[in-house]
């Protein structure tokens, strides 16, 4: 490996260690939010209020060159509200347009499931083409261009489910859980401490940020990690099992209403890749696709109501293939 590899794999390691040390108990999402950002992907966090979701992409931007913007998704949010709008100039007499939050490099929607589908599908011309179009005028978004997106699954009234064609463009679909005894008690000497010393006034040691030339070139080196071919037909296995599970046992037939997308596909290569690089690697393993799998497939299928009734869940089902697709 060369020594630019080298120092950006260095440089990523480093960028990890201080998000751990900002948000304790998540090492698990740290790391999936890096893969993303790695690959050029959107992220959709799922879990209970108080897990650091919101808390661990903030850490994030202050870590990364950019724009950070955090929309606050509510029921009456416009679809403007998002993509900026037209206003007039009265001295000039011509229609300026003035710039929304989907103008900057991190995107956090916060409860995205909050607001409507129109204002959801605001987002799908942005996350799929990395553009915005208001008035018949196309609008380029960043080169750099993340949406971090969170719901809550304990509160469904009030919200509107994802489209499926929204959930397809997030490359991963996270379950944050609750954290264990000992990192539950790390972070509450954490979150003292940091409270002790904004009582005192002192400023947080300022952290070195990954600009955004470095990580071009750190994604430009996760595509060149070796991925041997009985993987790849690995990958695709896996992914072909979705759309014919009962190839892989008849009581999995009528599981699904739906299978992943060829995104999945292009998804797990890229993620993989990103996976074994950021372990210090330049080839990727069996163990590396079992690992993200889930992540990559859980919003991409649809589990039919007689798979559902049988206590079937996404991931149960994922699992399931995953022991029984063979490995190379």
């Amino acid at each position: 490996m060369s020594t630019a590899a080298s120092d950006n794999q260095q440089r990523f390691s480093a960028l990890k260690a201080q998000l751990e040390a900002s948000v304790v108990g998540q090492s698990a999402l740290v790391e999936d939010l890096l893969i993303a950002l790695l690959t050029d992907g959107h992220v959709l966090l799922e879990g209970p209020p108080g897990l650091a979701k919101t808390r661990t992409i903030q850490a994030l931007s202050t870590l990364l060159e950019g724009v950070y913007h955090r929309a606050q998704f509510t029921p009456d949010l416009l679809p403007s509200d998002l993509t900026g709008t037209e206003i007039f100039n009265t001295q000039q007499g011509v229609f300026e347009f003035r710039q929304g939050p989907l103008f900057g490099n991190i995107i956090l929607a916060d409860e995205i499931n909050r607001a409507p589908a129109k204002v959801q599908s605001a987002l799908l011309e942005a996350m799929a083409e990395r553009q915005i179009t208001v008035a018949g005028t196309t609008y380029p978004l960043p080169r750099f261009f993340m949406v971090l997106a969170t719901q809550n699954p304990l509160e469904q009234e009030g919200t509107y489910p994802l489209p499926e064609a929204q959930l397809d463009r997030f490359m991963l679909h996270i379950r944050v859980d609750y954290p264990q005894f000992e990192q539950e008690k790390a972070i509450l000497q954490l979150v003292r401490g940091e409270h002790t010393q904004a009582l005192a006034g002192e400023t947080p040691a300022t952290q070195t940020a990954v600009t955004e030339a470095q990580l071009f070139a750190a994604r430009q080196e996760v595509m060149q990690t070796h991925l041997a071919e009985p993987l790849e037909d690995y990958i695709v296995a896996l992914i072909m099992a979705t759309r014919q599970p009962e190839a892989y046992g008849q009581e999995l037939r009528d599981t699904l209403t739906f299978g992943a997308s060829p995104r999945a596909t292009i998804a797990l290569d890229r993620a993989v890749r990103a996976k074994a690089w950021l372990q210090g690697r330049d080839f990727v393993t069996p163990d590396d696709i079992q690992a993200i799998a889930p992540s990559i497939l859980r919003h991409r299928i649809g589990l039919s109501y007689m798979a559902e009734a049988n206590g079937m869940d996404k991931d149960r089902f994922i699992q399931t293939l995953l022991e029984r697709v063979p490995v190379p």
